[in-house]
């Protein structure tokens, strides 16, 4: 048995120090979600190398993933994400002329509160890719876009006439607003600042919307590049169990002692 880096007491959240593409078989363990920001192999810094056959490892584990990225590090590996057998998440969202389905993928874009480059040439890049890939039957993969407070003009008791062709013909109705309104593909999250753990930290913000889309409560995630826990963080405070697996001692440690900190709970029992 591979011993534990780190592990809470009541074992929701587990830190493994090592190569996931080892550790992960050995674990032998199903989870109900990947999450991955993997180097993407961009920059001259010798830890950024794009880890080969990582895409392989986890598709023995999961059949749901959300992979950070820019586009050119997808366009780079495409080939890597189908030999592994992922499929970029798609949904019929309309039909052509001609009866042809029309797709949309699942793509959130994560847009920053400030970006990099000085380029003068090109737009100011203050945005990131996550895209959701899984293997098997779209069916057997866990969908549940978050919801998220509405403040705009109330629609409440307002009756319409609808018609949904797959279900057949619905008359009149009367729609009940909820205050709350699906989160947007776009979300606004701001940069971890200051005292980064890790030079490519992602904010919890970013990380817990992502979770609860594709991990039921009570589920199980894994980040096979856990840097300082940032992934192993969020999880746990949306109440989901947690595994991440990481190369460097330096930021094991770092997330160690980050899960170590107990939660601060408000009065509606929120992790904040």
């Amino acid at each position: 048995m591979i011993e534990p880096y780190y592990r809470d007491p009541d074992g929701t959240v587990v830190l493994y120090l090592g190569d996931s593409r080892q550790i992960l078989p050995e674990l032998g363990l199903q989870a109900d979600l990947v999450v991955a920001d993997p180097p993407y192999g961009e920059t001259k810094n010798p830890w950024d190398r794009w880890p080969a056959g990582w895409l392989e490892t986890v598709a023995g584990h999961s059949c749901s993933l959300w992979c950070f990225g820019s586009q050119r590090m997808f366009f780079k590996h495409l080939r890597d994400f189908e030999v592994a057998g992922w499929r970029l998440s798609q949904d019929v969202v309309g039909h052509d002329d001609d009866g042809s389905p029309m797709y949309g993928d699942v793509n959130v874009v994560w847009e920053k509160h400030n970006g990099t480059g000085f380029a003068t040439d090109r737009f100011k890049r203050v945005h990131e890719h996550a895209l959701h890939w899984y293997r098997g039957p779209w069916g057997g993969v866990h969908q549940e876009v978050p919801r998220v407070a509405y403040t705009g003009s109330d629609k409440h008791a307002i009756a319409r006439a609808s018609r949904t062709p797959h279900t057949g013909a619905i008359g009149a109705h009367v729609y009940e607003d909820d205050g709350t309104r699906l989160m947007r593909s776009v979300i606004k999250a701001k940069s971890v600042r200051g005292k980064r753990r890790h030079p490519d930290e992602k904010p919890l913000d970013i990380l817990k919307p992502l979770i609860e889309y594709g991990c039921p409560h009570d589920g199980l995630v894994v980040d096979p590049f856990a840097g300082s826990g940032s992934t192993l963080d969020a999880a746990r405070r949306v109440r989901r169990r947690a595994v991440g697996i990481e190369a460097s001692e330096e930021y094991a440690e770092a997330a160690a002692r980050r899960l170590s900190e107990p939660l601060k709970i408000d009065l509606f029992g929120e992790a904040a």
